[in-house]
C-alpha cells in the first residue's frame, strides 16, 4: 500500500507539472503580447501593478541607493556587467524598494547616479545578485531595466519573456520516471519473494 500511495503521489505531482507547464505558456503569452504594447503606463505612487509586466513604464527614483554590479549583457549581446541601483520610496514601515538596472559597461567600477525620472520596462521578479538593504519597508517584487540607460552607461539587453525559464514538462516526466522505477523496483521486489 505504502508504495502504491507513493507511486500515486508521483503521478500526481507529473500531472501538477503538465499544469504548471501550461500555466507559464499563457503567462509568458501574456507577457510577449504585452511587451509588444506601444503604451507608456506612467507609475506613481509606491506599488507596480501587475498589468506593467513588460511593459515600458515611467517611474521616479527620489532615493537611489549604491550602485550594485552584477553580471549582464548590453543590447548587442555581449557579457559585461548590470549597474543597478535599489529605488527607496517613502520612508519606514511604507517604503517600497526596486532595483532598477540603469545600464551596463564592461568596468566593475561603480558609476554614481542622483537619481530622478526612469523610462524603461517593467520586469516581474527580483533582478539576480542584487542585495536590497535590509531597511524598513517591502522589496518589490520587481525590478526595472532603464531604456534609455543612465549614468552615462550603455543600453542592457532588453528584456525578452521569451527567456523565462518553462522547464515544466521535463520536471513531469522526472516524476513519471520516478513512478515507473518505484514501480519496477516494487515488482522486481515482490517477484523474489
Amino acid at each position: 500500500m505504502f508504495v502504491l500511495v507513493a507511486v500515486a503521489a508521483m503521478i500526481g505531482l507529473g500531472m501538477w507539472q503538465l499544469h504548471r507547464r501550461a500555466w507559464k505558456e499563457a503567462l509568458i503569452a501574456r507577457y510577449v503580447a504585452a511587451s509588444a504594447q506601444t503604451g507608456v503606463v506612467a507609475l506613481t505612487g509606491t506599488d507596480i501593478p501587475d498589468f506593467a509586466a513588460y511593459r515600458r513604464v515611467l517611474w521616479d527614483c527620489p532615493e537611489p541607493g549604491a550602485d550594485q554590479v552584477v553580471a549582464g549583457r548590453n543590447a548587442q549581446g555581449r557579457s559585461g556587467w548590470a549597474h543597478v541601483v535599489v529605488c527607496s520610496h517613502g520612508t519606514g514601515a511604507e517604503a517600497t524598494h526596486v532595483p532598477v538596472v540603469i545600464g551596463w559597461s564592461f568596468a566593475v567600477v561603480p558609476v554614481i547616479w542622483p537619481g530622478g525620472g526612469i523610462a524603461g520596462i517593467a520586469v516581474p521578479g527580483p533582478k539576480a545578485g542584487v542585495f536590497v538593504p535590509g531597511r524598513d519597508g517591502r522589496a518589490l517584487d520587481w525590478h526595472i531595466v532603464a531604456e534609455p540607460p543612465l549614468g552615462g552607461l550603455e543600453a542592457n539587453a532588453r528584456p525578452n519573456p521569451r527567456e523565462i525559464a518553462n522547464n515544466h514538462w521535463s520536471y513531469a516526466i522526472q516524476w513519471f520516471a520516478f513512478a515507473a522505477t518505484a514501480l519496477i523496483i516494487y515488482l522486481l521486489a515482490l517477484r523474489r519473494r
